[in-house]
């Protein structure tokens, strides 16, 4: 049995695409289910076009979603591990040898300072995992140019010369490829070269139908990045997108998936993008999430907002972190889930303090503040929170409603949140108490 070889070949002109990113996966995936290699080949023969800056785009994505390549130039002064993708941009004399070759042998010339490749005008058939038997008419099919009047080689020239000179066994691509192919068997047979196996994946559409486009919202990897998206989170999805475990599970562990990937479950359909099951799976995954895991992310976020000083109490972040993450969807949430916690002179949501900070409210309040300032701060815990406000409540014959709501808004601004006996454990009792005394002096109107 050959042993697999896969290539991810993204052209370096513009933000990593979604459809981009889950070729790539579909790639990596396989190479991982079939014990072989995924290497990656930066298409960057345009230069007009190619920017140095994307590249930088396509590599950090493939890092951030965990996707690492195996083969590749070293780089970083040789550190062991340290690989960089192969650049078609440096790999001209290849290319000039293989054109030279056609050229010779009479399979291709010369035209108008380009040179063209002798389509051949037979029939042809690509025999592809996914799709099946494609029968291609190329009895009309133009000369196909393979080299700029520059002297700077093509797509199909170099995509076909890299893929036979690297040994790729599988090409996996988007469908948009598949009429691509029949021109890139014609030149692999002038080069007396066997075809690897192709596999063209469905395409990525928008929930109306029309063709996921770069201009799209939610087709950027970097805005999943910059919204605080889990990188596990926006895998698992992408691997949904034409593939599925076939029990109807949507969450599922990446291990698993390379358990189970193969090319022939790969779906004829084209996907359909579903930025609410997205948004949905990156919670299941923040609110399962091991804390230490997720504490990196949250200190980034949340200093990046200017709301966690570059000092602070590691012991009382990841407590208050441990109460929240339960509620949070996607990272860009932490900072209004968890500014109050070290910020002091919060705004406190206006319809809500309208209707709880009422003279009853208030009443409310100052009778906490009494009541829990006896708590010895040692005490000053979840359980004897919950305890005590029972004990108010029923001597002042209120529900505890009636004491939880201006609660929560007097020490959160916020009428939801986390549980609020845990909210109080992990604030403290000075904090309690000093937030308590601060609604009591600004919603109390003084008496003439």
């Amino acid at each position: 049995m050959e042993s697999v070889r896969v290539r991810f070949a993204p052209s370096p002109t513009g933000m990593f695409h979604v459809g981009s990113a889950r070729t790539a996966l579909f790639n990596w995936l396989y190479a991982r289910h079939t014990g072989g290699a995924f290497i990656l080949r930066v298409e960057d023969t345009d230069a007009a076009r190619n920017k140095t800056e994307f590249v930088d785009v396509i590599l950090q994505g493939l890092r951030w979603l965990g996707m690492n390549w195996d083969e590749g130039p070293q780089i970083g002064g040789g550190v062991k591990g340290d690989r960089g993708p192969y650049f078609q941009s440096q790999r001209g004399e290849i290319y000039r040898k293989a054109v030279e070759k056609l050229m010779a042998e009479g399979k291709a010339y010369e035209s108008d300072g380009a040179i063209r490749f002798r389509m051949p005008k037979t029939p042809a058939t690509v025999n592809d995992l996914i799709c099946g038997d494609i029968q291609f008419d190329r009895t009309n099919e133009p000369d196909l140019v393979i080299q700029r009047k520059d002297g700077s080689p093509v797509f199909h020239l170099v995509n076909v010369v890299d893929d036979l000179e690297m040994g790729i066994t599988h090409v996996i691509r988007g469908e948009d490829h598949l009429s691509n192919t029949q021109k890139h068997l014609a030149l692999i047979e002038a080069l007396g070269a066997q075809p690897p196996h192709y596999a063209h994946i469905p395409l990525i559409l928008n929930p109306n139908g029309s063709k996921m486009s770069k201009r799209d919202a939610g087709a950027s990897i970097q805005d999943y990045i910059d919204q605080g998206y889990l990188p596990a989170a926006v895998r698992n999805y992408l691997c949904l997108l034409g593939w599925s475990p076939k029990d109807n599970r949507e969450i599922i562990a990446i291990e698993e998936v390379i358990t189970k990937f193969d090319l022939p479950q790969v779906n004829r359909a084209n996907a359909r993008f579903d930025a609410d099951k997205l948004f949905w799976i990156n919670g299941e995954y923040f609110r399962s999430m091991d804390l230490s895991a997720l504490e990196p992310l949250a200190v980034s976020i949340l200093q990046k907002a200017g709301i966690l000083p570059a000092k602070y109490d590691h012991a009382y972040f990841r407590s208050a972190l441990a109460i929240v993450k339960e509620k949070i969807k996607v990272g860009r949430e932490l900072p209004e889930w968890m500014s109050y916690f070290f910020q002091e002179d919060f705004a406190y949501d206006a319809a809500a303090a309208a209707k709880v900070f009422t003279p009853a409210g208030l009443a409310n309040v100052a009778r906490l503040r009494e009541r829990l300032a006896q708590i010895d701060p040692d005490k000053f815990d979840a359980a004897t929170l919950e305890a005590e406000f029972k004990t108010l409540a029923a001597t002042t014959e209120q529900k505890t409603g009636a004491l939880v709501h201006p609660a929560r808004l007097a020490v959160s601004g916020r009428p939801v949140g986390p549980s609020l006996y845990h909210l109080l454990e992990v604030l403290g009792k000075p904090r309690v108490l000093s937030r308590l005394e601060r609604v009591e002096k600004e919603f109390t109107t003084p008496t003439a």
